[in-house]
Parts: C-alpha cells; structure tokens; sequence
C-alpha cells in the first residue's frame, strides 16, 4: 500500500497525523499541545526518599553512580535533595519538582556526550505524544558553563523522530525547575521508542543539573465537556444536596470510530476511574451521600485500539464539590445559679465558619463561641453556623435558672428505680465541684470532682449501711461558698 494511502487510512481510523512543534530554545515549556492531553503512560520520577530509582537509566560507559548527595564530575546521583556542595556553589536543593521524591542530580563531565537513555514501550501507534522533563541548574554562580541539553526521541533502529536543543540554561538568582517539551508522532507500525538526552556543554566549572518528572502524554484532537446550565466546570454544593447533574461531552470529528467512557476521580486526578456504563457523550451525575472533591471526565479512544490505555485523550475536568456540614455543638445543658454566671462550652468548626447565636441576650459578648451567661429565667440557646460556602448546621443548649444549690436528704438505693441514688440536680459541672461523702467513721465511701452526682450507695461494690452519711462540697474556683451536711441512706 503506498505511503499515502496507509496516512489516509489510520486517518480514516481517527489516529492523529504526524505533528512536530517546538519550544523556542532556553523559553521553558509553553502550551505545545493544541489539543487535548491524555494521561502520562510514562512518568519517570526516580522514587521516593530512602527508595531511589534510576540507575538503568545513563548509557554504558558514561556517567557513574554515586550515593554521595554532591556527586563529582562525571558521576551521578539520585537523592531528594543536595546541600553546601563545593563550597556552596551549588543551590541547596530541600526537595524535587513536586515535593516527596528523589531527582537525578548530574555533575557533567568534561567531554559532551548522552547521560539518560531508556526505551519506551508502552505508546500508541501512529499517535501524537508530548514529552516533557523538568531541568533545573544548579549553580548559583553567573560565571559558570550553563548545560545545553538535546532531547532525541529515535526509533529502535536509530531513526529520528524529533529532536530538540534547550541551548544554555541560564543560572537563576534562586533554584529554579524549568519544563521543556516536544511533540512527536508514533510511526504507523511500531510505537517503541528511544529517549536519549545529550549534553552538549562540557563539564569543569559548571555544567550541573538536576533532571525529575519525565512524561509522556498522548495529545489528540479537542475534546470538551461542560455541565448543563453551569458557566462554570465547578460547582459546589453542601453535603446532603440531592440534585442530580448532567453532563455533556464533545469530541472532534477527527475521531472517526470515538468509544467513550465517563471517568471518576476522588483523589483530585492522582487516580482516574471508569465510571461503569457510562459510555455516551452525556452523563447523569447522581447526589452523593459522603462529601468529598469528585471530579469527572470524558476519555475518547480509536474503536481500534480501546483496549490500549496508552492511547485515550481527556476531556476537560468537570467538578462537583461536596462539601462538609460546619459542626454545631452548642454544649451540655448548663445550671444558672442566680449571682454565678455560667460559661458556654460549645464548639463551632468548618471551612471558612461564622456563626451566632439566639438569642443573643444577657451574654458577655455573643461574639464568642463560649459566652458567660446569666439570664434572668429559662432559656434556650440556639447555635448557628455557616460555612463560605453557605452550608449550615445549628444546635440548641438549654440554661435552667435556680436560686441555689438544693442538696437530697435522703435516698433508698433498693433498686426499685424509684430515688436509687443521691443525685444533687443542680450542681452544674462548671462550678468545678468536689464533693466528698463520709460515713459515720470519717472514711470516704464516694468522691467525684467536677462531674455529675450520683452515688448508688456502694463502696468498691459493696451495699452500704442504713445510716447517716456526712456530705462536704468545695468549689474550686471559691466563687462558691463551701457546702456541708448530712443525709440518710435508707434500706
């Protein structure tokens, strides 16, 4: 078949022809997709602290390894960072492009030459493909040999098929990580290829770079989804919204034979899901019940190669934010004793919250979360919080009011569920109260301290005797004058 008739053909099929478009050198990496991107099949990062990889990576007989974070000429490490490298002309370096992994870290040697090499098996035929890498220079000094880097991508037999020249990075006045990029087109029969980087510059008094997040992403024919009746590709709503979303999805007619899948994101895009049967250009997004960052997308693959996910291209992202109810805790009901305000122990917490209260009445300052009250009879306090993004959520404190503190004479703990414990009810837990109960010997048979009343009339399980028992009550805070006296357990 000639040549012309097998482009026409796969063009036929929906596969992209052969596009090559290149950064200005020296500019770092623009927008050099005009289409829409893919995931990365391949994405190079070289490990994670105390987990390198990259070894496999520089050509035979080139540059040596090294585990030292301040390589010499002609050697190589791969860490997570470098730091006061001969004498500090080298950039301490805390992290790599991303945070949380390693880079590759280069001191060139003196001779130019190629110091990454690696075949790339997992493309797609015939597709168009951006790599990218991300370079940084090292040197902090103006003076010194900047790297000059060519990024070859060659077939198995040598062939080229792109290629591309940085020129010099230049030093920046703070560690700088710059992208660079180029687009290439698979060859209609076999889509291995090599990466080769060269380094042009020689090595001596500079020449050192770090290397981190190489990439390879089919870019293909545009791709676009929205959400019906939205201006936007974000909505926001609050948890318990029980509207449904449709989605719309549009594919160039590039894509002769287009199979199309919805996918799901939870993770803010690390991970992309198929979503199952959803596999028209339109889609109805059902409530969800947990909140959560739920982002969706339409992906787009050849009916000739859906099995291959190398080769799908993805729409735009559209998100739906489920967003968390504020939390509203007004606090325990509390105890007003006439003359001794009380504190509000409520809690208020969310995204952005503010919040009031009803009534605002007879409060220190109803701008508080925790206000000191002192109302003049019964009341409920009503809590009410809204997030920025007007979710809300309320709750409710009762204060009862009483002229003092109202001490039981008397209790029958027979297990009749009628008076079973010496309970004193208006003894509010933030007067700080120790209470202590002796028998008729002086020994302590009960004690709580700041805590709910309620003695069952047993000491370490043991029923107590009919008798007399002597009760002594402290505050801690002394607003509070002391209490003391006696009751009868009764049997």
């Amino acid at each position: 078949m000639p040549r012309r008739d097998i482009l026409n053909y796969y063009a036929r099929l929906g596969f992209l022809l052969p596009v090559i478009i290149l950064l200005s050198p020296g500019t770092g990496k623009a927008q050099i997709c005009n289409g829409s991107f893919g995931d990365p099949v391949v994405n190079i990062t070289f490990g994670k602290a105390g987990n390198p990889e990259g070894a496999n990576y520089v050509p035979y007989g080139s540059y040596m390894y090294l585990t030292d974070i301040c390589p010499n000429d002609g050697y190589y490490t791969i860490t997570n960072y470098t730091s006061n490298c001969f004498g500090s002309t080298w950039y301490s370096i805390s992290e790599d492009h991303t945070g949380g992994g390693n880079f590759m870290l280069v001191n060139a040697s003196y001779q130019p030459g190629d110091f990454f090499l690696t075949t790339v098996t997992d493309l797609c035929p015939n597709t168009t493909y951006e790599f990218s890498a991300w370079i940084m220079n090292v040197m902090n000094r103006f003076n010194s040999i900047m790297p000059n880097l060519t990024f070859h991508i060659e077939q198995p037999d040598g062939t080229v098929l792109a290629s591309y020249e940085t020129g010099d990075i230049s030093v920046s006045p703070s560690p700088v990580w710059k992208q660079y990029g180029i687009i290439f087109t698979t060859p209609l029969d076999n889509a291995t290829i090599v990466l080769r980087i060269t380094n042009n510059a020689p090595g001596g008094n500079g020449n050192d770079l770090a290397l981190d997040d190489i990439a390879f992403r089919p870019c293909g024919a545009k791709i676009t989804a929205d959400i019906q009746n939205s201006a936007t590709d974000t909505i926001d709503v609050c948890e318990g919204n029980m509207n449904t979303y449709n989605f719309s999805g549009n594919a160039s007619s590039q894509y002769q034979s287009p199979v199309y899948h919805w996918q799901l994101s939870t993770d803010q895009g690390i991970t992309w899901n198929d979503i199952p049967g959803a596999t028209e250009t339109t889609y109805v997004r059902s409530p969800t019940a947990a909140a959560g960052k739920y982002w969706y997308r339409l992906t787009v693959v050849d009916a000739s190669v859906a099995g291959v996910t190398s080769c799908r291209i993805a729409s735009n992202i559209l998100i739906i934010n489920v967003h968390p109810l504020p939390v509203a805790d007004a606090g325990p009901d509390r105890v007003y004793i006439k003359g001794y305000p009380v504190t509000l122990t409520a809690v208020a917490s969310g995204e952005d919250i503010s919040f009031n209260w009803d009534p605002a009445l007879y409060m220190d300052d109803a701008a508080l979360i925790q206000p000191t009250v002192a109302p003049p009879k019964d009341v409920t306090y009503i809590l009410s919080v809204l997030s920025a993004f007007k979710c809300g959520n309320k709750d409710s404190v009762n204060v009862r009011v009483v002229e003092g503190i109202y001490v039981p004479t008397a209790f029958t703990p027979n297990d009749d569920g009628k008076n079973d414990c010496w309970r004193i009810p208006f003894l509010d837990i933030g007067l700080g109260a120790d209470v202590r109960v002796f028998n008729r010997w002086g020994q302590l048979v009960y004690h709580v301290s700041s805590a709910v009343v309620s003695w069952n009339g047993k000491l370490n399980g043991q029923p107590q005797a009919t008798g007399t028992y002597v009760y002594l009550i402290s505050f801690k805070d002394h607003k509070l004058p002391d209490l003391k006296g006696t009751f009868t357990l009764i049997r």
